[in-house]
């Protein structure tokens, strides 16, 4: 299964605006992807709730999964980016 580790962009982590943008995004790919952080359980990524339990902080290492190489790549993009600076 293809997979990334990306690092926590956004200023104060994955809290509720990056988490239900990266969710919309994973949601509309149709496909499953689950990201995770080191030791933790993956979780949906299609699941902005879900996200936000992951607890990742700006700076922390989040591995971003899914059968679709191409869905790894646009989701670890957006958690890599700055979303609460737009």
């Amino acid at each position: 299964m293809p997979s990334t580790t990306v690092t926590v962009g956004s200023a104060v982590g994955l809290h509720a605006r990056p988490a239900t943008v990266i969710s919309e995004a994973a949601a509309a790919l149709g496909v499953p992807v689950t990201l995770a952080v080191d030791g933790g359980d993956p979780v949906d990524a299609g699941s902005a709730l879900m996200i936000m339990t992951l607890g990742a902080g700006k700076g922390a290492a989040v591995t971003v999964a899914s059968d679709d190489q191409a869905a790894v790549d646009q989701i670890a993009a957006l958690v890599a980016q700055d979303l609460d600076a737009e």
